[in-house]
């Protein structure tokens, strides 16, 4: 008959060391790690890495821009150029906040002066569209001339076509590009 009561005791004690075992100062046991929910938690604490800053990618794919902006602005802040790039695209289309062109021309010249290709290529189009940062076509060819150097298909054709844009941004977004006067 004791057996009953002990066991009963074990069961109902059972809850409460699992929270103390929660907040245990040596750690958790078996921890969350490769979930969004962890990436976000790790975002949140302003860490960076390879990994956590991919998952940004997954993430705005997936369309959940608002968590994607989280990790790739820490990434980007952090010198992850790619990061940057995605940030570009980001503010540039609106996602995850208001579009804001002055923000996207930013995150791409950044991108360009760190040394990355596709952000040569970005900050150049920018520059010979003159969104979000002043018109510049001098500066504009010779960035994508920079980025077609290195290797960038896309500069390399913007390039081949006498940096006609239409090249290589469809013609659907023309009314994006167009002077507000």
């Amino acid at each position: 008959m004791r057996t009953i009561p002990l066991i009963l005791c074990a069961f109902l004690a059972g809850p409460a060391l699992a929270d103390e075992a929660e907040v245990d100062p040596g750690g958790t046991l078996n921890p969350d790690e490769m979930t969004w929910q962890s990436m976000l938690d790790r975002a949140d604490r302003g860490e960076t890495d390879m990994v956590l800053c991919a998952s940004g990618y997954m993430l705005t794919k997936s369309g959940d821009h608002e968590n994607a902006r989280k990790i790739f602005e820490n990434c980007a802040e952090a010198g992850y150029t790619g990061a940057m790039t995605w940030m570009s695209q980001l503010d540039d289309n609106g996602l995850g906040a208001d579009e804001n062109p002055d923000a996207a021309a930013e995150w791409n010249r950044r991108a360009a002066e760190a040394g990355d290709a596709v952000g040569k290529l970005n900050h150049g189009i920018d520059l010979l569209r003159g969104r979000g940062i002043a018109k510049d076509p001098i500066k504009g060819r010779r960035m994508v001339d920079e980025a077609a150097a290195e290797g960038i298909v896309a500069a390399q054709r913007l390039r081949g076509a006498g940096y006609d844009l239409d090249e290589v941004t469809p013609d659907a977004d023309n009314w994006k590009y167009a002077p507000l006067f």
